[in-house]
């Protein structure tokens, strides 16, 4: 039998198929599918697979209506198609490839969106095109280096113990991009010297503002911190979903924004953590419990300083929230803007109840660094940083993949 979430999510998948049209495919099979894959897999991993339903969605429409430069490549003998069929069988037959276990669940929601759309040659021409794009996007990806074992190596000496929880990721630094020409395109300068004044002062802020005792850090940032717990595609994927739908998109238009965003977050994810693992630089809970070590004389050691929350497994430079967000703010902006969105809204997972909004992107994407400080996860610099190579990869795919033909 099914997990009760499992058959919830099934359920709404078939019992709402006149919507999938009337609404929007696109964003309503991402809805689908960030459900499905974020409780499963880390966000690297699960970003990694709506990169490629959105890609083949995209390929597969941009087939029948070529608006732009195709992503894989065209299918043959579009014209005339559905573009709905082939948003929703490209999209059913990554996820099912990807999953087969689960099927019969991607079979029943792609009927579901089918049995709104007349019968005919073009739903049935709309099907074989988002299959062949499905499969030409599965045939790029196959070696793509994500199943990769992790073969991480800890930093340690002979005979003394260091905690053992595996990291995160460990393998992404190799995974090829979607759109970079290398994980290392944007890799950015090692971290602060220990001995600088700029170490000292952010050690200080974080110590002050991100201990889960902290007396300093306000209610607000409290909430902040809390409510960006949250990570992946949830964070990010809903406000590209509420621009398109807001802006009236067409169909090729809305897949086009989907699989910019999330190209351009999964190649900001192999970025980061190629920079990650090239520094291994230490996280607060480890820098302030052994601040006595480091070599600056202001960065007093607590040896039972905690973050607010539990510390994400994988190292701490530059920040992932960072970039991430700032790569989906920046391809939205120089694709679509905000024009005629006055408000973009966010609820999280990590926060019940609890809803954010905000007028524009910067307001976003400066919450989101700043809830890593208040959290205790991230020094100012390294969010600094983080944002800077989020904006560098926002900007080389929005001018690189999937651009009009001229």
């Amino acid at each position: 039998m099914l997990p009760i979430g499992r058959w919830l999510l099934l359920t709404l998948w078939l019992v709402a198929p006149a919507r999938v049209v009337l609404a929007n495919v696109i964003t309503e099979w991402d809805e689908k599918a960030v459900a499905f894959l974020a409780p499963k897999m880390p966000p690297p991993l699960h970003e990694r697979e709506l990169a490629m339903m959105h890609v083949a969605m995209f390929d597969a429409v941009n087939s029948i209506e070529p608006h732009y430069r195709p992503f894989f490549g065209r299918v043959p003998d579009a014209a005339g198609a559905s573009a709905e069929a082939a948003a929703a069988a490209a999209a059913s037959a990554i996820l099912t490839r990807l999953h087969p276990e689960s099927a019969a669940e991607f079979q029943s929601a792609l009927q579901g969106t089918l049995s709104a759309l007349p019968d005919g040659d073009a739903k049935s021409n709309g099907v074989r095109v988002g299959e062949a794009a499905a499969a030409k996007c599965l045939e790029a990806r196959a070696n793509d280096g994500a199943s990769m074992p992790d073969d991480y190596r800890p930093r340690a000496k002979p005979g003394v113990y260091i905690p053992t929880p595996l990291t995160v990721a460990s393998q992404w630094p190799h995974v090829r991009p979607f759109a970079l020409t290398d994980p290392s395109q944007f890799r950015p300068k090692p971290p602060i010297s220990l001995n600088s004044a700029e170490w000292a002062k952010d050690y200080i802020e974080i110590k002050d503002y991100g201990g889960k005792n902290s007396s300093k850090r306000s209610a607000r940032q409290t909430e902040d911190a809390r409510f960006w717990l949250a990570t992946g595609a949830s964070t990010y994927h809903p406000l590209a979903r509420q621009i398109a739908i807001k802006k009236g998109l067409s169909v090729v238009d809305s897949a086009r924004l989907m699989a910019l965003v999330s190209v351009a977050t999964e190649d900001a994810y192999i970025a980061v953590m190629d920079a990650k693992y090239k520094y291994e630089f230490w996280r607060p809970i480890t820098a302030i419990r052994n601040g006595d070590i480091d070599g600056n004389p202001q960065t007093d050691r607590d040896a039972t300083w905690q973050p607010l929350d539990n510390t994400p497994m994988h190292p701490e430079y530059p920040c992932a929230h960072c970039i991430t967000s700032a790569a989906a703010a920046t391809v939205i902006e120089k694709t679509v803007g905000m024009d005629g969105v006055s408000e973009l809204t966010l609820t999280s997972t990590t926060a019940p109840g609890v809803t954010h909004s905000w007028v524009n992107f910067k307001a976003y994407t400066d919450e989101v660094a700043e809830a890593r400080i208040w959290a205790g996860f991230h020094y100012r610099f390294s969010i600094r940083i983080g944002q800077e190579m989020g904006r560098q990869v926002g900007t080389y795919v929005a001018q690189t993949v999937m651009l009009p033909i001229k």
